[in-house]
């Protein structure tokens, strides 16, 4: 449904963006990560045929975003980072509004804003000032306008920003519901919710895209070894070494009379039940052994850790393009 190839974007001797290549499928929900001025809000303009691209072509369900705008915007429902609600109408005015700029009209339109109004949850605020509502409910209804059209694809820009915890799962949850039926990509600096709510995952730095893909797949391709918790109530004195004669165990690292270890093995190879063997017919006191997981956090921190060194024409940003591209992979080695 959406196709980037290769989109620059220059402002005068400055580079937001270089070269960024990414696709979403069908009914896919994709998280786009990256720190401020990575080149997030830059893409999304693009998308959104807010600004051309200065090199490259992007496409939505088909259609160029360049050449054919109006027909990109159709298909498109955006919300930015600030909701494009006229505070001085009631919610119900704003989305009957919206929703005839999109071309709908009689029981088409009631249909879509009772649909929406329900979805989002504005049924005891939808005859209110919009100007008079919290925060929260003004980004339900920069929701609303987003979807009232039923889109094919959405573009959410920090599409939680601003609610509480009971609305964040809602709108996450609403979110997961879309997937399916409407292509999706969700900008946001909660990597919790990328987690939550998104099948694969965009992270973009300087202006260059640095990886792509699941989640768990970055998690695996960026760490170079599986990591154990033990928890142990009686190690003896020479429980590290005996640690290390388990197979496949690479270290052990810990502070024995705390009895607190990190056992570090080789990738893809589950030595838990070797180190409970071992512990419990030691009389160890085995309190602990879980595998420790790599975080959507440690990924996009791994990633992004040098940012300032990886605009566009540095040497690192040149040796990170350069691994991407030998790995084949989304990521450096």
């Amino acid at each position: 449904m959406i196709d980037v190839q290769q989109i620059t974007k220059r402002y005068g001797q400055h580079t937001a963006i270089d070269r960024v290549t990414f696709s979403v499928a069908k009914g896919e929900v994709l998280a786009f990560l990256g720190p401020n001025g990575a080149g997030k809000t830059t893409t999304m303009r693009i998308l959104t045929c807010f600004m051309p691209p200065t090199e490259g072509r992007a496409t939505v369900a088909g259609y160029d975003c360049l050449e054919q705008s109006m027909d990109v915007k159709r298909r498109i429902g955006y919300l930015p980072e600030t909701p494009p609600v006229y505070q001085e109408l009631t919610v119900q005015e704003y989305l009957r509004f919206v929703g005839r700029l999109r071309g709908l009209a009689g029981a088409v339109l009631t249909t879509a804003m009772s649909r929406e109004i329900e979805r989002l949850g504005l049924g005891s605020v939808q005859h209110r000032l919009i100007g008079n509502l919290s925060r929260g409910y003004r980004q339900r209804v920069g929701l609303a306008q987003a979807l009232i059209h039923d889109p094919p694809v959405l573009i959410l820009d920090e599409p939680t920003v601003g609610l509480d915890p009971k609305q964040i799962i809602e709108i996450r949850e609403l979110i997961k519901s879309l997937a399916g039926s409407h292509s999706v990509i969700l900008s946001t600096h909660i990597l919790p919710e990328a987690t939550a709510v998104c099948q694969r995952v965009v992270i973009i730095s300087g202006g260059r895209i640095v990886a792509e893909d699941t989640p768990d797949r970055l998690s695996t391709r960026l760490r170079h070894s599986e990591k154990i918790a033990l928890t142990l109530t009686r190690p003896p004195g020479d429980v590290q070494a005996r640690l290390r004669q388990v197979d496949g165990v690479l270290d052990v690292h810990g502070n024995g009379p705390a009895g607190h270890f990190l056992l570090e093995s080789h990738l893809g190879k589950d030595i838990r039940e070797d180190i409970a063997r071992l512990a419990v017919t030691n009389n160890w006191g085995l309190i602990e052994l879980k595998l420790i997981s790599m975080t959507l956090e440690d990924v996009f921190l791994k990633l992004t850790r040098h940012e300032e060194e990886l605009t566009p024409g540095s040497d690192a940003a040149a040796g990170l393009a350069s691994a991407v591209n030998e790995n084949n992979m989304g990521v450096p080695s």
